[in-house]
């Protein structure tokens, strides 16, 4: 049970320390700032909803990792990316049913009904490496936490 915690923890950590980093240089290459800060100031943000949507990642991910370890890397990093799109569609419907706004609000890019961006594919495919290479890491030399 500690386990499950700490990988939780860890990767809602993760999650978000990618998602400032990610939003801060998107915003230096499309030149937008956040809190009237310098374009160089390499701001970034995210939300609260989302630690709990980033602890998701192992109570998902550790199951289908295990299942698809023989499918060729392209389909399942395309596998994982697309439930990717799919939890983010979801969790942001749901935090505007909620909350009346999806936190995430797309109004450029390739998006669909603001939710998702699908011109954000390569970064979920590489970030979904990531995920998977530190799951795998983790799950074959991470005793049991005490």
């Amino acid at each position: 049970m500690r386990k499950k915690i700490f990988l939780c923890l860890f990767f809602a950590c993760l999650g978000i320390t990618n998602e400032i980093c990610f939003v801060a240089i998107t915003n230096l290459i499309n030149g937008d700032t956040i809190c009237n800060s310098t374009r160089w100031s390499l701001t970034g943000k995210t939300y609260v909803w989302m630690l709990p949507i980033y602890c998701l990642i192992p109570l998902l991910a550790g199951p289908i990792i295990k299942k698809t370890s023989h499918l060729f890397l392209l389909y399942r990093l395309l596998l994982y990316t697309f439930l990717i799109f799919l939890i983010e569609f979801i969790t942001g419907f749901l935090l505007e049913q909620l909350t009346g706004s999806c936190p995430w609000e797309y109004n450029n890019g390739w998006h669909i009904l603001g939710y998702i961006r699908l011109d954000y594919l390569p970064a979920w495919m590489l970030f979904s490496y990531c995920i998977e290479y530190l799951y795998l890491y983790l799950e074959k030399n991470l005793n049991e936490v005490k």
